[in-house]
């Protein structure tokens, strides 16, 4: 009896970690480490790298679990990382630079976590320090925060996942969640734009009694804040199946349809239209009003509403809060039987109201996605 549960775990040991394994190699110069995902669909957005120090930590997403390589190196490295992957076979390279061309014994020291896979929400967040490197103002109230990753670290965020800012705010560590943007929506979809590895953008409101953003306001250009790893359960694979993508945003809930947008523009041939109701108190809340328009009028495929609770007198557009007579009118799908996706993000309120007015309409829990942090 003893052998055979002896037996069953190893057996069940090597069924969780068939699905990854590694090894290294050593030049006179580089060192590799290769790791075996056996995933088809592995990409650049999957794979997560940092190396400072002599500690290296390579994680590997891979659905709701992740892998992670996570050493004390044997030797100093250069602070540059290059990140290879064959896509069709699921392997990647991650390579490091030697700084002294001596001869390694063995890769290095394993830290806690090292060659395991489990369940990303088991895993715990990782932070890295990243520099502030511009600030733009974007609105009033609203800056476009640029961060630049330190030189060892390789992260891509997804479309439609979100960040957490860390900060030390009157000896207390404080969190939140924002959805990196891009730096600006792009005009041009004869091609997919390249992707910029470096640098994190950030569209922050600035709360008048809001100590966190009032905080990161006040950081100075040079300085750092902690950024972690990827968080976020929205895939692509939802947009690539649908004909009608159909966004609604509440003030700084644009923020996950930026990218959204962009990639559903230039990657998702089968959409037919495109639409945001972006909802907001004035008009001088709207984020990036003049960008969508221009978006309107350069791609048929794409709408805008603007919907205002605070109008002046001059507004000419909609007005209103978020109602179900307000989505009947703006919510439609471009055919009968169309496949529609529609994303919600804003405030809590905002989108709790805004799924449940959606599920009075007749729209499905699978279709709709609601951003939430």
């Amino acid at each position: 009896i003893v052998i055979l549960v002896i037996l069953s775990k190893l057996l069940t040991f090597n069924l969780v970690f068939k699905s990854s394994n590694y090894d290294w190699f050593q030049t006179d110069s580089l060192i590799t480490i290769v790791i075996y995902t056996k995933q088809k669909d592995m990409n650049a957005d999957l794979v997560i790298v940092d190396c400072q120090d002599k500690q290296l930590r390579g994680e590997i997403i891979m659905d709701d679990h992740s892998y992670l390589v996570e050493v004390d190196l044997d030797h100093a490295v250069s602070e540059d990382v290059t990140v290879n992957i064959a896509e069709k076979v699921g392997k990647v390279e991650i390579i490091l630079n030697k700084k002294d061309n001596v001869h390694w014994k063995m890769l290095g020291q394993p830290c806690e976590g090292h060659n395991t896979f489990i369940k990303r929400t088991d895993r715990g967040l990782f932070y890295r320090k990243c520099k502030l490197i511009s600030k733009t103002e974007v609105t009033h109230d609203t800056k476009l925060f640029c961060l630049m990753l330190p030189k060892g670290t390789h992260l891509r965020v997804p479309t439609g996942q979100h960040v957490y800012l860390k900060h030390i705010i009157a000896g207390t560590e404080v969190v939140k969640p924002y959805t990196p943007v891009l730096p600006f929506l792009p005009l041009d979809f004869q091609e997919p734009p390249c992707h910029d590895a470096v640098h994190i953008y950030l569209m922050i409101k600035i709360y008048s009694h809001g100590l966190f953003t009032q905080a990161l306001d006040h950081l100075r250009i040079g300085d750092y804040i902690s950024v972690s790893n990827p968080e976020g359960n929205f895939k692509k694979s939802q947009v690539q199946t649908s004909e009608d993508l159909l966004l609604l945003a509440g003030g700084t809930g644009f923020t996950p349809m930026v990218k959204l947008l962009n990639f559903a523009l230039t990657e998702v041939s089968c959409l037919r239209t495109v639409k945001l109701i972006f909802f907001n108190k004035t008009e001088d809340d709207i984020l990036w009003r003049n960008q969508l328009e221009q978006l309107a009028l350069k791609d048929e495929r794409f709408q805008v509403q603007f919907i205002l609770s605070q109008p002046s007198k001059d507004w000419v557009g909609k007005q209103g809060k978020i109602s179900s007579s307000l989505l009947s009118e703006f919510v439609k799908r471009s055919r009968r039987d169309s496949k529609v996706l529609i994303c919600i993000c804003g405030p809590a309120p905002f989108t709790e109201q805004g799924v449940q007015f959606l599920k009075n309409l007749g729209y499905s829990q699978e279709e709709i996605h609601a951003f939430t942090a």
